[in-house]
């Protein structure tokens, strides 16, 4: 009997042992079936993307301090300058200065509050039928925080005078919360430089939800405090005088800094040569009041020098003087070439020292 022998057969290309691809070419036939996933195309919505923290922004302005780190190191140098000579100087210089930057600023936000208008509503309380009693609100507030008062880092909120209504509804954000995430992101920058900082504060003033009609002097009052970060004579730090060109909002944080620079720069020398004027111009009154007898002359030498513009109403309030002793003082002074009178008119004048 003859044994039969079996072979086994190593041919995979055979078609009768390709199950596996068999089974897999029937599969492809069940048009019924689903297509593979990444076959898809991707129609769904894009979903919330992980928003960067409010803090990102500082290393842009970081760097842009970088860019700018000898012409700020300049602009430093000039408000050191400033500081040191308000320190050295007497307080109606600081007053003085305050009113031209708030009258300045005025324009800059559209309020347009003329300098003799904003001295008699400051002294008085006195404004005209033209006038608008909310623009001059906001501009005596701007006098005030550029005057004393405690700084916007202390409480932003009672700095800006400013409360919620209290029909606030409950989904609606609060001033104190804006207010902090402000406060927040400008402690969060300590290692920049305080006039940075400013610039940078304005500038994301309105991103943090602060503005409102008006907006652009609190901004404005609020980066010049910070600039000066606990000058001992300049409590704030000029920015409109001369030319608001370096508040305007436009382009990236190196782009900004460069025209904050430029406006603090010239607001800052435009500064220094008004007191140098009053400077000199004291030394001339000073000689020719001491011919003038009485306390009046020289009540009204720390008037002119506080007031960029005074009305005889506004120096019998201030000095305490009779009408007529303020009056007949007034125009010695102007005889004596120490003042103009620049309205021109009969009624209602007003004086500034001739510089």
């Amino acid at each position: 009997m003859k044994t039969q022998a079996f072979t086994f057969d190593d041919d995979f290309d055979d078609p009768l042992v390709t199950i596996e691809r068999d089974e897999e070419a029937n599969e492809n036939d069940l048009w019924f079936l689903p297509g593979p996933l990444e076959e898809e195309p991707n129609n769904l919505p894009p979903g919330p993307r992980a928003e960067p923290p409010d803090t990102a922004v500082i290393d842009d302005w970081a760097k842009a301090e970088g860019v700018h780190a000898a012409r700020l190191a300049r602009v430093a140098g000039r408000l050191g300058a400033l500081d040191d000579r308000l320190l050295r100087g007497p307080e109606g210089w600081r007053h003085r200065l305050a009113l031209i930057e708030a009258a300045d600023l005025s324009w800059f936000a559209g309020d347009r509050v003329s300098s003799d208008r904003l001295a008699l509503w400051i002294s008085m309380r006195l404004s005209g039928a033209q006038d608008d009693p909310e623009a001059l609100a906001r501009v005596g507030w701007a006098v005030r925080r550029l005057t004393g008062s405690p700084g916007p880092k202390v409480d932003l909120a009672a700095f800006l005078d400013r409360r919620d209504p209290e029909n606030i509804e409950d989904s609606a954000e609060r001033l104190k919360d804006r207010a902090g995430g402000w406060l927040d992101v400008m402690a969060a920058a300590a290692d920049l430089h305080p006039i940075t900082r400013a610039c940078m504060g304005f500038h994301l003033w309105s991103l943090a939800g602060l503005g409102h009609h008006g907006y652009q002097i609190e901004a404005a009052v609020t980066a010049s405090r910070i600039a000066v970060d606990g000058g001992s004579g300049a409590i704030f730090a000029p920015l409109a005088m001369g030319g608001a060109g370096g508040l305007r909002a436009s382009g990236l944080p190196f782009e900004r800094l460069d025209r904050w620079l430029d406006g603090m720069d010239s607001a800052i020398l435009t500064a220094m040569r008004h007191l140098d004027g009053i400077e000199v111009w004291g030394g001339r009154a000073k000689s020719a009041m001491a011919q003038l007898s009485g306390r009046t002359p020289v009540a009204l030498h720390e008037v002119l020098t506080e007031w960029p513009l005074t009305s005889a109403p506004m120096a019998e309030a201030l000095t305490g003087a009779s009408r007529a002793a303020v009056q007949r003082n007034l125009a010695r002074l102007e005889g004596k070439g120490l003042i103009r009178e620049m309205t021109g008119q009969g009624r209602f004048r007003m004086w500034r020292i001739d510089i």
